[in-house]
């Protein structure tokens, strides 16, 4: 079986097919708050910071030409602190421009989460007898 890339790359050079998406969506007209340099920035994050890092990141905002990237700890803080010019550089080729001039690392908020009551209530207290009845064999059913 023949391929067809090797006529397809000689009509069209290799430097015209391929073009990033940072770019291809800053030239498109879209709304302002799909195409703004926030949530593109934010939307590059993952791929100019790596697997690795993204899992321990959040791009939350761009304020002017800085990006705000939570981070898991001050540990993390530190290490990215030392990467800075190479994510830059990285967030660069993936917007297609220098969108992101300085990244600023912050520890992330702790953020609760989900609790389970104590204890059930008892179902007398529930005045609707059908309502009563259902919590009632469902309680018995989860021990």
């Amino acid at each position: 079986m023949r391929s067809i890339l090797p006529c397809y790359t000689q009509v069209f050079p290799r430097h015209q097919i391929m073009e990033r998406a940072g770019r291809l969506i800053g030239k498109m007209k879209l709304p302002a708050k799909v195409a703004d340099a926030e949530s593109r920035a934010c939307a590059a994050w993952p791929a100019a910071a790596g697997k690795k890092i993204a899992r321990h990141t959040l791009a939350v905002s761009l304020v002017r030409n800085k990006l705000i990237v939570e981070v898991g700890d001050a540990v993390w803080q530190k290490q990215l602190n030392t990467l800075r010019h190479f994510l830059l550089r990285n967030l660069a080729r993936e917007l297609g421009e220098t969108v992101v001039t300085e990244i600023d690392f912050r520890p992330m908020l702790k953020r609760r989460e989900p609790q389970r009551a104590a204890s059930a209530r008892p179902a007398d207290a529930i005045q609707d007898p059908v309502l009563a009845l259902l919590y009632e064999r469902m309680r018995r059913e989860a021990r």
